[in-house]
């Protein structure tokens, strides 16, 4: 009776770790740690109240950032070019619906972050408050 009472304790805990499956390993585009907030009331951020629009924001993470809109929610990713080493041609430029390296003109979907390349785009949790979107890592 004790070995059940002690599989149902920690069974919980297998589950409980949920990294919401997103992993972030990449050797080509570094670590960094910010939070963001965008208004999406003002002219810069407008656009993303819109289905399949996109904005660059620079000057953050390793690239700048691209958000998104899914309709479901908001993808954002790094502007880094996930499979380039950084160097003056590795931000990527939004096309669409996709993000294009400028180095390999590889396309990334800004629905998934995937392209026929090794690695994804580096994704950025994002939450929504209103107006407002959070976007961090």
């Amino acid at each position: 009776m004790k070995k059940i009472h002690l599989l149902f304790t920690l069974i919980p805990l297998f589950f409980s770790c949920n990294d919401s499956g997103v992993s972030n390993n990449n050797p080509f585009v570094p670590n960094y740690t910010f939070s963001m907030d965008l208004n999406m009331n003002l002219p810069t951020y407008f656009n993303l109240k819109f289905v399949s629009n996109a904005v660059y924001v620079p000057n953050i993470g390793a690239r700048g950032v691209i958000v998104f809109n899914t309709a479901s929610g908001y993808n954002a990713f790094d502007a880094a070019c996930p499979n380039q080493a950084l160097s003056d041609c590795s931000t990527m430029s939004i096309n669409g619906i996709n993000a294009v390296c400028g180095c390999d003109n590889v396309t990334y979907s800004l629905f998934t972050g995937q392209s026929n390349l090794q690695y994804p785009m580096k994704q950025y949790r994002v939450q929504v408050n209103g107006d407002i979107l959070r976007v961090f890592n």
